[in-house]
């Protein structure tokens, strides 16, 4: 029977189920849509003179053992703007690859990152060694942002040259992000082939150790010590709640008043062993 409400309406329930099956099935159409939209990213690629742009199928000819995995790559969804659009995933960072292509690999692309015969410029011929800090010079041209971390106090020593992108950032297969997405166990693995001495094991871990180094640490670079996301005792209240009792705080059902106006939860001579400790439950030496 149609109720009184529905009646009053003029609305029957089965019409009220086809019009909410009608809203889901608009609202799946949208999501696929919207998910395919951003399935490949357009990109402005710079111009080099005497060269032009072939796209990534042409690299296949020569480099099947690195293509095969770039098709997982997330620079493979890299495209060219224009009515005739290449996929330019290899080409966005090596450049436009016309010249290499034609003379069968004698000629280099513009950023080839390996010894040999660059092609000719204005000036002549180029020296045939990589300059210094290129991959990161090719990098900074789309990821400005990152460039302006790098250049903040406290950083990974890319500018320096003493690390590469690449060395985190695997470009020719699969996430751009090593150990990325939800494997977080694999991206701390990544780190702790640097940083051994926070490895472990521990009998009193840290948990946040399970969500990543990045909850702790601006990966890039910080204007706090160790690349701290941020300075002080308030990194750590991300996570640990604190309570106020009577004019207390309590953190962990523990007074803590005193103890936060000593500096740092880790640097006021409590919980020093912030990955891990070997003797205390409380994360002290």
């Amino acid at each position: 029977m149609i109720s009184t409400a529905n009646r009053r309406r003029g609305v029957s329930p089965r019409w009220r189920r086809a019009a909410a099956l009608a809203a889901v099935t608009i609202g799946l159409l949208a999501a696929g849509i919207s998910c395919r939209s951003v399935s490949r990213s357009v990109v402005t690629l710079p111009n080099v003179p005497g060269a032009k742009y072939i796209g990534s199928k042409e690299c296949e000819q020569c480099h099947e053992d690195i293509t095969r995995g770039f098709r997982t790559a997330d620079h493979a969804r890299l495209i060219a703007e224009g009515p005739n659009a290449l996929e330019a995933g290899c080409e966005s960072c090596h450049g436009p690859g016309s010249l290499h292509s034609e003379s069968g690999g004698e000629v280099k692309p513009p950023y080839s990152f390996t010894s040999g015969r660059p092609q000719r410029g204005s000036a002549g011929p180029r020296m045939a060694e990589t300059p210094p800090r290129a991959v990161e010079t090719v990098c900074f041209q789309c990821h400005g942002d990152v460039r302006g971390q790098f250049s903040l106090m406290f950083h990974h020593p890319v500018p320096e040259g003493r690390m590469s992108c690449i060395q985190c950032h695997p470009p020719h297969k699969g996430n751009a992000y090593a150990g990325g997405g939800s494997a977080l166990l694999s991206q701390a693995e990544m780190c702790l082939q640097c940083h051994p001495a926070q490895r472990g094991p521990f009998p009193f871990e840290h948990e946040a150790m399970r969500e990543g180094c990045s909850t702790c640490h601006a990966v890039h670079g910080s204007i706090n010590a160790k690349q701290l996301t941020v300075r002080d005792s308030n990194l750590c209240l991300k996570c640990h709640f604190q309570q106020v009792k009577g004019g207390v705080i309590l953190i962990g059902g523990s007074d803590h008043t005193v103890r936060l106006r000593q500096g740092a939860c880790w640097s006021a001579g409590c919980h020093e062993a912030v990955h891990g400790s070997r003797v205390n439950p409380s994360l002290r030496f």
